[in-house]
Formats: structure tokens, C-alpha cells, sequence
């Protein structure tokens, strides 16, 4: 897996792939900013966020997907309309790629949650009322599966802690191995094949 962020010089590579999926993840929002869980709540980008998104476009010019999904949050279809991908090929909403559902943490950081429960992380213990590891591995399962049915390469936008289980998904991993990757915003992670 490699990242590139909007201040990177890299592009995206452009030739063609089989199987290439590029996880992009959507701008910054007052939310992520400050660490605050943002699952179902629709926060807007800010102004760096839609700079960051702006930025995107060079790394992403000449990539010719075959398809692009997004949540259906509008911090995530926003930043794919600003990265210029909206010109190049119709935008796919999907509710796959929607955030963990963080529950009764919803708005709240990692600190405050820890004040109750000590060492708390998304990645091995619940959310009230939010969605467990298994459901949202089995929706992001159904990504897999439509990407590996384009073929070629997709690129997705979505969220941190949802972008970072696909990628586990993708490798046939636990979701749980989302806590050993990194995923800032406006970042662009691609997953491939090398040969077989």
C-alpha cells in the first residue's frame, strides 16, 4: 500500500491495473480536525478540507477508473466533486462505504471516551447503539466484491476507520488490523497486485 497526501509529488500511477483499488479519504471537517467520531452526522469540509480535496486533483489527473464509489456523506462525494472526478466518469453513491456507525460515541474523541473506559479503541471494543466490527466487515466485503467484478481500477472516497478495515478486507484481513494502518484526510492509499 502506498500514500500519497495533497502536498505529495507522486501521481497516482497511470497505467492501466488489474484489480487496483485507490482508497481516498475525504478532505478535513471541523470533526476530524478536533478527533471527534463522525459517522452519520454530515459535516461539511472546511476550507482546508476543500483546499486539500483541490490538491487532489493533479496526484488523480490521467487516472481513467473504471469506476469511482463513494459514501453518501457529502464530506466524501464533496471531495471527489473538487478532485475533479465528477468530469471524468459518473460517481457511484454507495452505503457501503459510509463511516463505522460509532453510536453513542458519535461526536466524541477517543480522550473522552477513555475518561469511562479505559483504553478504549474502535478497533477492539464497541460502540453503544453503533455497529460492531462483523457488520461493518460484511458491508465492506460487498466493495471487495464490486471492485473485483470492474476489474481495472476503482477508486473509493470515504472515511478514516471505514477506509482503513477496507483496506484489511481487501487483503483478507480482520478489520481489526485497521489499528496497524494510518489514513490521514485527503489522503490517497492504493491497493493492487503485483503479478499474481
Amino acid at each position: 500500500m502506498s500514500l500519497l497526501d495533497a502536498a505529495g509529488t507522486d501521481p497516482v500511477p497511470t497505467a492501466p491495473a488489474s484489480g487496483e483499488l485507490c482508497i481516498v479519504r475525504h478532505g478535513e471537517t471541523e470533526w476530524s480536525r478536533s478527533g471527534r467520531h463522525t459517522s452519520i452526522t454530515d459535516v461539511p469540509l472546511t476550507p482546508m478540507g476543500e483546499k486539500q480535496a483541490r490538491a487532489l486533483a493533479p496526484l488523480l489527473a490521467g487516472v481513467c477508473p473504471a469506476t469511482v464509489f463513494t459514501s453518501p456523506r457529502s464530506r466524501a462525494i464533496r471531495t471527489a466533486e473538487l478532485a475533479g472526478l465528477a468530469d471524468v466518469c459518473p460517481i457511484v453513491v454507495t452505503d457501503d462505504l459510509a463511516e463505522w456507525a460509532y453510536g453513542d460515541y458519535e461526536g466524541v474523541t477517543t480522550a473522552e471516551i477513555r475518561k469511562t473506559r479505559p483504553g478504549w479503541t474502535i478497533w477492539t471494543d464497541p460502540c453503544p447503539n453503533g455497529e460492531t466490527g462483523e457488520e461493518v466487515a460484511r458491508r465492506l466485503d460487498r466493495v471487495v466484491a464490486k471492485v473485483r467484478v470492474h476489474g481495472g481500477r476503482v477508486l473509493v472516497f470515504g472515511h478514516g476507520h471505514a477506509s482503513r478495515a477496507l483496506a484489511c478486507r481487501w487483503l483478507g484481513l480482520p478489520v481489526t488490523d485497521g489499528r496497524l494502518l494510518r489514513l490521514d484526510t485527503a489522503t490517497i492509499s492504493v491497493l493492487g497486485y503485483e503479478h499474481e
